[in-house]
């Protein structure tokens, strides 16, 4: 199946490039079905750890409404905390709330200049490591 995005909808620069990323993925797992309202990929360095680094996972969810799919939210983890870290958002991109969410920063408007040069470089990265094969566990979540 296609999976229609939203241009409208769309508060961020996202890229045709990332939405055939995560279609593809998709249709890797026989995704979405007629019911599927709602995917989330999750991107994983199964070796990234607090103590030797490695590359941050990234949640990415999307959801379907009348055939056509839109960005909820874009969250990228990082450990923090010492002597026992956790993992916490680093940075969360959240197209529900129109807003970005630095860690240990107040939200600033999604549609902030700054916010849209950032998100260009994070995405452009973040493709960049998809296609290194960085994250060795990629799985897709159904509602």
């Amino acid at each position: 199946m296609y999976l229609t995005f939203s241009v409208e909808g769309c508060l961020l620069p996202v890229t045709v490039d990332l939405q055939d990323k995560l279609e593809q993925i998709a249709n890797q797992h026989d995704l979405p079905t007629p019911s599927t309202t709602a995917l989330t990929f999750n991107f994983r360095d199964t070796s990234y750890s607090a103590e030797s680094g490695g590359w941050h996972p990234v949640e990415i969810r999307i959801e379907q409404e009348n055939g056509q799919w839109t960005f909820s939210y874009i969250t990228d983890f990082s450990y923090v905390g010492y002597p026992y870290p956790e993992l916490a958002k680093d940075v969360d991109f959240d197209f529900a709330n129109g807003e970005v969410v630095f860690q240990n920063m107040q939200p600033l408007p999604i549609s902030d200049m700054s916010v849209m040069d950032f998100y260009q470089m994070w995405e452009m990265n973040f493709l960049a490591y998809v296609g290194m094969e960085a994250f060795d566990e990629i799985k897709v979540m159904v509602d």
